[in-house]
């Protein structure tokens, strides 16, 4: 790539991180002018996750995974458990190690796996510059939406990892004592059984003052063995297909289990699941997504409907992404936190750990792993697939940390420190432009080696 080249790549790479971030700061200016109430943002984000990501999920999946793509979706789901995997460690390690707080650890582990690599997807589309990944013969609109289901099933593993994962990993040594009616449902408590994709309840800022000690009993511990505390803490969680004069019968630890694996299990999951049956099924996929006069049958009416109501998903979380930060930041000096963070446990020195893991580490570590596999003809001939992958695990934290923090039992000074912690990773994120640029460099080179 010649200098020209690489600046306008560079450039481009940057206008595209801009319009992210602009779609965020149209978040805080609707949450400043109050425009968008925290209720409204929860019960869209609710929206988003239960109806517009499932729908998303199921057209984009089903419409490009088939017998001949389906080496690539195994590929995908394979590289999202090891990055999880790989980054809890990084978290567990940096715990240990340097003691930092639980919250780092899911800071760490979860980044924007949907809403903010589906947008930047989509604006780097408009600069042109993924052309020099796109076969000769295909339309650079067919790739790109390709591209997006390879997001889509990295975020389906990245969200159910959340739910069941996430709130294990938050205030795990200070689970508060069970006190009360402990049978008595909790109205104001949030709903997990939402993303990430950056997606969804998750999002939506919960006031401290509407968390009761119910709520608070979510934060549980992630290892039952280490902690029996947690597992009784499950109890007011049984899952809905347990009568509960069964669920009174089982022993604290298999009901922790139940509930751990039944946190697996959500809606956009079953979206996913739903567009591989179809997409694998040759009749169903021709029904679905094949043009009216080659047999679809479903494509005008009802395909179409999903998938304009799936591509509301796109912007809206990263809308509601900048009225959850508007709305912490504010929250927390309203509390008088504002001078609060110091370089404790909610700290300077573990948010600079945890922006040089999302931003620096792994980006290097990514492009260096996914360009050896490519080069040794290990992940396909799909070039798009190389530049997802290479980009799938970097990137700001979750949105979804600031809820997970208010329903444990952190103290003001650390829901402070990461309100600062998510704003910065989100102004900054334009730096992305440079994971982008070497992303788009390695995989040509993979390509001509």
């Amino acid at each position: 790539m010649s200098p020209t080249g690489l600046i306008n790549t560079f450039a481009a790479a940057i206008q595209a991180s801009l319009s992210v971030l602009l779609v965020i700061s149209y978040g805080a200016a609707m949450a400043h002018f109050s425009l968008m109430t925290p209720a409204a943002a929860k019960t869209m984000s609710k929206a988003s996750i239960k109806i517009f990501l499932p729908a998303l999920l199921f057209v984009k999946i089903g419409s490009e995974l088939h017998a001949g793509s389906a080496h690539r979706y195994g590929i995908i789901l394979l590289w999202a458990l090891v990055a999880h995997i790989v980054s809890f460690a990084i978290g567990a390690a940096a715990h240990l190690a340097f003691g930092l707080p639980d919250w780092a650890t899911a800071a760490i582990m979860f980044n924007n796996t949907t809403s903010y690599p589906l947008l930047l997807i989509q604006s780097l589309a408009e600069t042109g510059v993924l052309e020099a990944l796109v076969a000769p013969d295909e339309p650079l609109r067919a790739a790109i939406e390709r591209a997006k289901s390879y997001f889509l099933v990295f975020a389906t593993v990245s969200s159910c990892l959340t739910f069941a994962v996430g709130p294990r990993l938050i205030d795990a040594e200070h689970e508060p004592e069970l006190g009360g009616d402990d049978d008595k449902p909790d109205d104001n408590a949030p709903d997990y059984n939402g993303d990430d994709g950056e997606s969804a309840p998750l999002l939506a800022p919960v006031s401290p003052r509407a968390l009761s000690p119910d709520t608070r009993r979510r934060s549980v511990a992630f290892f039952p063995s280490t902690h029996p505390s947690g597992m009784a803490l499950e109890y007011n969680r049984r899952p809905s297909v347990v009568p509960r004069s069964r669920w009174s019968q089982l022993s604290p630890r298999v009901r922790w289990w139940l509930v751990f694996l039944g946190d697996f299990l959500n809606a956009p999951l079953l979206g996913a699941v739903v567009g591989a049956i179809v997409g694998l099924a040759p009749g169903l996929h021709r029904a679905f997504f094949a043009d009216t006069q080659d047999g679809g049958v479903f494509t005008a009416w009802l395909t179409a409907s999903l998938q304009n109501v799936g591509s509301i998903f796109v912007p809206l979380p990263v809308v509601i992404a900048g009225v959850s930060l508007y709305t912490s930041e504010a929250q927390a000096r309203a509390r008088g936190t504002a001078g609060g963070g110091g370089t404790g446990s909610g700290g300077l020195w573990t948010s600079i750990f945890i922006l040089v893991v999302r931003f620096v580490v792994w980006p290097v570590g990514s492009i260096a792993v996914i360009y050896a596999l490519a080069k040794r003809g290990v992940l396909g001939d799909d070039p798009m697939l190389w530049f997802a992958l290479m980009l799938m695990p970097t990137g700001p934290p979750a949105m979804k940390i600031i809820t997970m923090v208010e329903v444990s039992d952190a103290s003001d000074v650390e829901r402070r420190a990461i309100s600062k912690l998510l704003a910065v990773s989100y102004v900054i994120s334009p730096i992305l432009a440079f994971t982008v640029v070497g992303s788009l460099r390695a995989s040509q080179a993979a390509i001509t080696s």
